[in-house]
Parts: structure tokens; C-alpha cells; sequence
């Protein structure tokens, strides 16, 4: 399952509502994963949501490396 480890953002379930014959119909369903990349966490991280995972290489969210590019 796509989940980041530090926030536990996960996949969710979306629909489109297709207006067919008058009525609106949920048809298509999909799937949205969030967006994960390799980011190297360092090793002098205070923080508390990353200080699990200092000096590890692990798939995060693109919110998650936002916010360490930040401290």
C-alpha cells in the first residue's frame, strides 16, 4: 500500500459524477495515491515526526519534504 511513514497520508477513493439521462451517476471510480519520492533524511534532525527515521532513506510524501526543507 502507497503510504508515507511520517504523516500516514494514503490512497484514496475518488468518483466522477456522469450526468446520464437526466440523473447524475457515480461511474467512474479511481483510485489517488499521494506523491511519493526518495528523500534522504540527516542525521542531526530534531524534529519529531522525522527523528524515527534520521539517516534513512525512505519514500515520503512531497508535503513531508516541504516541511524538512523548512527546519
Amino acid at each position: 500500500m502507497n503510504q508515507c511513514p511520517i504523516c500516514k497520508k494514503k490512497e484514496n477513493k475518488a468518483q466522477n459524477w456522469e450526468k446520464k439521462r437526466g440523473k447524475y451517476n457515480p461511474t467512474k471510480e479511481r483510485t489517488q495515491s499521494p506523491n511519493l519520492q526518495w528523500v534522504q533524511i540527516p542525521n542531526d534532525i530534531k524534529e519529531e515526526p522525522y527523528k524515527d527515521f534520521a539517516g534513512k532513506r525512505i519514500k515520503a510524501c512531497t508535503d513531508c519534504i516541504k516541511r524538512l526543507s523548512k527546519t
